[in-house]
């Protein structure tokens, strides 16, 4: 039983340790970009997104990412978003190879509302 525990602590504190270092670290040029008229991609579930999204993303889930990508604009600037920020940086990957210059890994979806929220509250 200790060493359940121990294992859930260590994973817990690995865990936090993430979402801190990552909410910190995202991509300083973000607001920019989101000021610039970039398009928000959120890349998860219909049902996922149904419980809560950013105003105005677009949703097109991972799983269908390979097939629906011919619905973007390759000329267009897009963030692309997810729950933790572990699909979003795979389907921004998927986009660059199919030829997108301007994407960019917003993270976790949560974090990235707050930036667009900031930018909201600017103009």
């Amino acid at each position: 039983m200790k060493t359940v525990l121990i294992i859930a602590g260590v994973l817990l504190l690995l865990y936090v340790s993430y979402r801190t270092y990552r909410f910190a670290t995202l991509d300083k040029g973000l607001s920019t970009e989101i000021a610039n008229g970039a398009i928000i991609l959120d890349v998860r579930t219909e049902n996922e997104y149904a419980m809560g999204h950013i105003e105005g993303a677009i949703n097109i889930s991972l799983g269908t990412i390979r097939e629906r990508y011919i619905e973007l604009d390759t000329s267009k600037t897009y963030i692309t978003c997810c729950s933790h920020g572990l699909r979003s940086v795979k389907a921004e990957a998927i986009l660059k190879e199919r030829g997108f210059k301007h994407i960019f890994n917003g993270g976790a979806w949560t974090d990235l509302e707050k930036i667009v929220t900031g930018q909201k509250n600017k103009k």
